[in-house]
């Protein structure tokens, strides 16, 4: 479909691959494949799984998102390649399992890339774009092609890129304003100049990519809606390099709230109540708060749409106007996003298939092993906490979810501290050889104390640059997830927890990143070796 006859917004999630990028938020197979259900439920229309070439297991992902999720009446599938032939034949084989694939090709247009990075003339870089949308075509008819850095590139440059790669069968061409440095203004303007200067721009939907470095990401979205873009490159919570992306669910509840605005853009009534994209948004918070608990990267309070603080009301005078009518203070029902009053629905006595059940409802499709965990941990919640809410479960099901490889177990956290003590804490961990290991160590805080203890035992050299805490629910029993970073030789590792003791829920969580640490090191060790054996 071309640009001149879409009537609708694509939405083009690239939370597994650009939102990964995100410092510490790196995510295994499991864990992407768990987002990508969840954003196949959310309704976007093309899910980017990840940069196939980069890593076997980037390659491995991409795969089985594309077998698992890529169904016919599921999302396209779609993988990034740089301009370069083993780039693209890797995103093709990636995606084959899909029932439709895309295969997405960039090369940089601006000046300053192509002098400090490509040392390509602009000639050469012609060239090669032209070539390798050429050669991506050769494997699938759906292929998108970004200039990158177009938001810095001489627009009559990015003309003449964007009608021959065109011509070779790009079938989507996205802008990108890779450094966040357009305002809306200019990015509206850059938008339109291409409609209006690109001869064959009609065969192409235009598409638009955007990091928030100025915090204008979703701003420049909107007015390039207004001035022809049709499709949305974007992430859950805004995630991704450096100050992030465009966040999915502002560029999308602005579409829906101020739909009467946008209509007319899209040759529409003003009045028209038709969704101006195919988002079921009554799926927004959940996938925002699975995606934050998996990447552990908290959502802020007063985070647009989703942020705890959203639909909260300190001020008296809000507060009396929002009790006599909603609208005095609520330009949107928190129930649109599927934020609703928890029922309490499981306590102590509640069996497995109640357990199963409302799992099912929260849209979790566990296998009985991951059930069996879940509901293991649900039993052992239960009896420390007397109501169950859906949050609660939902932490917990994530918590299991997104477990690291167990080759450091934790068999026992001790604590002693207090205002007239020094904190003190003994850790016994099991291996990865499975011997029992136990040491104390003294620190400033108990939390210190365990990590220190932890770190004696481990023997793993690491820097804890992160610890942050957040109640999943209110009131004195509720679970508390705490979410570390560690660092080791410039990398970053997340590590999550959830339980009703926030001491062991830090120590779980230490735990956690320093599997994710280990095995990336020995993942590292091993293919050192196969490189000297070879």
């Amino acid at each position: 479909m071309s640009n001149s006859t879409q009537d609708r917004i694509i939405i083009f999630d690239t939370t597994l691959r650009d939102g990964e990028q995100s410092p510490g938020a790196t995510l295994n197979i499991d864990e992407k494949l768990v987002i990508a259900k969840q954003l196949a439920r959310l309704g976007v229309d093309i899910i980017e799984a990840g940069f196939a070439f980069a890593s076997p297991g980037d390659f491995e992902a991409v795969s089985k998102i594309a077998q698992t999720v890529g169904t016919e009446n599921g999302p396209i599938i779609c993988s990034l390649a740089r301009a370069r032939h083993d780039d693209i034949k890797a995103a093709a084989e990636a995606i084959k399992g899909a029932a439709k694939g895309r295969i997405h090709t960039f090369i940089a247009t601006s000046d300053i890339h192509l002098e400090y990075k490509l040392k390509k003339t602009r000639s050469e870089v012609l060239a090669v774009a032209e070539e390798m949308v050429a050669y991506a075509k050769s494997f699938t008819n759906d292929i998108e092609f970004s200039p990158e850095d177009a938001g810095r590139s001489d627009p009559e440059f990015l003309y003449e890129v964007l009608e021959k790669v065109i011509n070779a069968g790009a079938t989507t061409v996205n802008i990108p304003d890779t450094v966040g440095y357009t305002t809306p203004s200019e990015f509206g303007a850059l938008i339109k100049g291409i409609k209006e200067n690109v001869p064959n721009i009609d065969k192409a939907i235009i598409s638009v990519h955007g990091h928030d470095d100025l915090g204008l990401a979703v701003a420049n979205f909107l007015e390039a809606v207004k001035n022809g873009a049709r499709q949305l490159e974007c992430t859950i919570n805004g995630i991704g390099e450096r100050a992030g992306n465009a966040a999915l669910e502002e560029l999308v509840m602005a579409l829906h709230v101020r739909r009467q605005y946008f209509n007319p853009f899209f040759g529409k009534p003003a009045n028209s109540e038709e969704s101006l994209t195919n988002i079921d948004t009554r799926q927004l918070y959940k996938t925002s708060r699975l995606v934050s608990s998996l990447t552990g990267m908290l959502v802020q309070p007063n985070k647009a749409i989703v942020g705890a603080n959203a639909f909260a009301h300190e001020s008296g005078i809000h507060q009396d106007g929002v009790l006599k009518n909603k609208l005095t203070y609520e330009i949107m029902d928190a129930q649109l996003i599927g934020l609703t009053e928890n029922q309490i629905v499981l306590g102590k006595h509640s069996g497995r298939n109640a357990v199963r059940t409302r799992l099912k409802e929260l849209g979790y499709e566990l296998s009985e092993t991951d059930l069996n965990k879940a509901f293991v941990r649900f039993k052992e919640v239960a009896d420390k906490k007397k109501e169950i809410t859906d949050w609660d479960l939902e932490a917990l099901v994530n918590d299991e979810i997104k477990q690291a490889p167990e080759l450091f177990k934790l068999e026992l956290v001790q604590v002693s501290c207090g205002d007239h003590a020094r904190a003190t804490a003994t850790v016994t961990l099991r291996n990865p050889s499975g011997e029992e290991l136990t040491d104390a160590a003294i620190g400033t805080g108990p939390v210190d104390a365990i990590y220190k203890a932890i770190n004696r035992v481990a023997g793993v050299p690491n820097q804890l640059i992160e610890f942050s805490v957040q109640s999943v629910t209110a009131g004195i029993d509720a679970l508390g997830e705490v979410t570390i970073r560690l660092q080791h030789e410039g990398r970053v590792f997340s590590g999550h927890a959830a339980n009703t003791d926030i001491i062991v829920a830090s120590a779980q969580a230490y735990v956690n990143a320093l599997n994710r640490l280990y095995a990336s090191s020995q993942q590292q060790r091993q293919h050192a070796q196969l490189a000297i054996n070879s």
